[in-house]
C-alpha cells in the first residue's frame, strides 16, 4: 500500500494520476494566456519583418503548448503526490533582493552583495558556514568583476565615510 502511494497511485483526485504534472502543465498554460492577453494591443507579423508582439507570442505559444503536453501527461501516466511547498527557500531570496536594493546605495556593491548572498544562501538547508561564507565572497568578488570592471557600471563599492 506504501508503494502505491509514494508513486501517486493510491491518491487520485478527479481521475488525475500524476498531480504534479497536471498541475505544473495547467500553471504552464494559464502563464501563457496571461503572457497572450498582455500583449494583444502590440502589433505582429508585418510581411517578413517582426513586429513587437511576435517574439512574446510566439513564446507564449509553444509555452501554452509544452503547458498542455504537460498536464495531458499528468492524467495519464503515474507520478507523485504534489509536496507541501516549501516557503523559506523563496522567502529568504526575496528578502536577500529587497535588502540588496535597500542598501546597495548608501553601503556600496561590496557589502550590500556580500550580505544579500549570505541570506540567499540561508534559504537552502544544505548550507553550511564556512562554505557559505566561501561563495558569497566568490559571487560578490564575481559580480564586482563583471559589473564595475567588466561593464563599467558607476556603483560605489564600499561605504563612504
Amino acid at each position: 500500500m506504501s508503494d502505491q502511494t509514494s508513486t501517486g497511485a493510491g491518491k487520485r483526485f478527479l481521475g488525475v494520476r500524476n498531480p504534479r504534472d497536471f498541475w505544473g502543465g495547467l500553471v504552464l498554460l494559464v502563464v501563457a494566456v496571461v503572457a497572450l492577453w498582455a500583449t494583444k494591443d502590440l502589433s505582429g507579423m508585418q510581411g517578413f519583418a517582426f513586429g513587437p508582439g511576435t517574439a512574446p507570442r510566439l513564446f507564449s505559444v509553444l509555452l501554452a503548448i509544452c503547458g498542455a503536453g504537460i498536464a495531458l501527461i499528468g492524467l495519464f501516466t503515474d507520478g507523485p503526490d504534489i509536496e507541501p511547498y516549501a516557503y523559506r527557500g523563496p522567502a529568504l531570496v526575496v528578502a536577500a533582493i529587497l535588502i540588496f536594493a535597500l542598501i546597495v546605495r548608501p553601503v556600496g556593491l561590496v557589502p550590500a552583495s556580500y550580505l544579500a548572498f549570505l541570506i540567499a544562501i540561508a534559504g537552502s538547508r544544505e548550507a553550511k558556514v564556512v562554505e557559505s561564507l566561501i561563495a558569497a565572497a566568490a559571487m560578490t568578488a564575481f559580480c564586482v568583476a563583471l559589473f564595475y570592471y567588466g561593464l563599467g557600471l558607476p556603483f560605489q563599492l564600499w561605504p563612504r565615510f
